[in-house]
């Protein structure tokens, strides 16, 4: 899953949704306001991307309730969704929807959806453009830092300094595996291998030993990130302590 936290409100729903397809590379308005032929239409979530010269229209009716939502509601955002032009339309609703809802929806452009089905829908995208090129960009430094390779500054390094460098090289090594393997540059190699999360139990945890409890057990890749992204960056600056001491004496 995308993320593992479940939004609190309607509102919130409404802006996870929208961050959800922002990251997927989509222009995103929310509560946006469009003039029909028989009238206005608030949309939700309303998104637009253009792929290859051709522009793909999103809209999104979200629904925070308790109720399965009825058939009438799906049947009035049916002729939404053909009146705006999408090219597709989602109805997410956290108790999911009444009976014969699915039916009228068949063979159209509509989708009926849980939160966590929505995510489904929008994985793989976000994966791709947003997941692993949000952690190569902000943990290459990381990565570099930790191969089995001695930077150019190192030897203006003293001895003791020199070994401190190492020691925090060899602890960070599993982050910067981990780092590696979730990157653009693995994506490269073999597209689509993402792990399957949680990583503890898997093969991934024997492959990188020695990762901190809070990514083993991660069960989102936003979360994922969000907690390698922390600790990437924090053992990014005590690497470039040691950089600077060095440029210092260059």
């Amino acid at each position: 899953m995308i993320t593992e936290s479940i939004p609190e409100n309607w509102r919130d729903l409404q802006a996870c949704v929208a961050e959800i397809l922002s990251q997927c590379g989509f222009n995103v308005d929310l509560e946006r306001v469009i003039e029909l032929g028989r009238g206005r239409a608030e949309i939700d979530v309303y998104a637009e991307e253009t792929h290859r010269d051709r522009l793909n229209r999103i809209i999104c009716e979200c629904k925070y309730w308790k109720a399965a939502v009825p058939q009438q509601i799906v049947h009035a955002f049916r002729t939404v969704t053909s009146d705006v032009g999408a090219n597709a339309g989602y109805i997410i609703a956290l108790s999911g929807f009444q009976s014969g809802a699915h039916e009228a929806v068949q063979r159209t452009n509509l989708r009926l959806v849980t939160w966590q089905e929505f995510q489904d829908e929008f994985e793989t995208t976000w994966l791709d453009t947003f997941f692993a090129p949000t952690i190569t960009t902000e943990l290459d430094a990381l990565m570099t830092y930790t191969e089995p390779f001695a930077p150019a500054w190192f030897d203006k390094l003293t001895e003791t300094e020199r070994e401190a460098y190492v020691a925090l090289a060899q602890e960070h090594v599993p982050l910067g595996v981990l780092a590696m393997r979730l990157s653009i540059y693995h994506q490269k190699l073999s597209p689509g291998d993402f792990p399957l999360l949680p990583i503890r139990g898997s093969k991934l945890e024997t492959e990188i030993p020695n990762l901190p409890d809070s990514l083993l057990d991660a069960k989102g890749y936003a979360e994922l990130s969000s907690d390698l992204l922390k600790l990437g960056t924090a053992a990014i600056s005590k690497f470039r302590a040691y950089r600077d001491l060095a440029l210092e004496r260059s």
